[in-house]
């Protein structure tokens, strides 16, 4: 609004100068590119985004198997290393289990379950690979969505702030012109400035 405001003041001003109108074009442009351009590449890198998310879930839900495992016995807290993706290990317990993989094979290892207190026999779910190696939980559409919204958030944002940047820059370079034109004006006047008899 500033910017267009700019444009009208200066429209028929006598004391307009060329970087005046420049500096009010520069914002204008820039409130332009915040207001159309931003929001057009924020949609452009969610639709992306959201497309290659999806993708992978569905590449996810293809090649992860949800299968049943059973308690073998419970293992020492020293036994498994500690899963650095694991935020509440507290809630979590290491067994000894054994699982059957998608292609047959029967497989034994030791596995984190949420089961408080487990005795032989239990069964609780893991996710595996085809050849029945564990993996992580396949991405759910629903997180992919929230990703790819935040995705194109995060670039709407990126672009206002660049274009909001380069506006910036222009100005503050054309100010520094500027002031270095009226301190050249400046020294040209100003050793004979209010000087009695100056110029006579």
């Amino acid at each position: 609004m500033r910017a267009v405001r700019g444009l009208w003041r200066w429209r028929h001003n006598p004391l307009r100068r060329t970087t005046d109108l420049v500096e009010a074009w520069v914002a204008l442009a820039a409130l332009l590119l915040i207001l159309l351009v931003a929001p057009v590449i924020g949609f452009l890198a969610g639709s992306a985004a959201q497309d290659s998310l999806q993708q992978s879930v569905r590449e996810q839900r293809a090649s992860r198997h949800l299968v049943t495992a059973t308690v073998v016995r419970e293992l020492e807290a020293s036994t498994l290393a500690a899963d650095p993706e694991t935020a509440s290990r507290d809630s979590r317990t290491r067994v000894l289990a054994h699982w059957t993989a998608p292609d047959g094979t029967d497989l034994n290892g030791p596995v984190v379950t949420h089961l408080k207190s487990p005795e032989p026999g239990d069964r609780f779910a893991i996710w595996t690979d085809e050849r029945g190696r564990m993996v992580a939980r396949p991405l759910d559409p629903a997180t992919a969505t929230t990703h790819a919204v935040l995705a194109g958030f995060g670039a709407a944002l990126l672009t206002a702030c660049l274009a909001e940047g380069v506006r910036r820059l222009i100005v503050g370079r054309m100010v520094l012109r500027r002031y270095a034109r009226w301190d050249q004006a400046w020294n040209r006047v100003g050793p004979d400035w209010g000087r009695t008899g100056t110029g006579s």
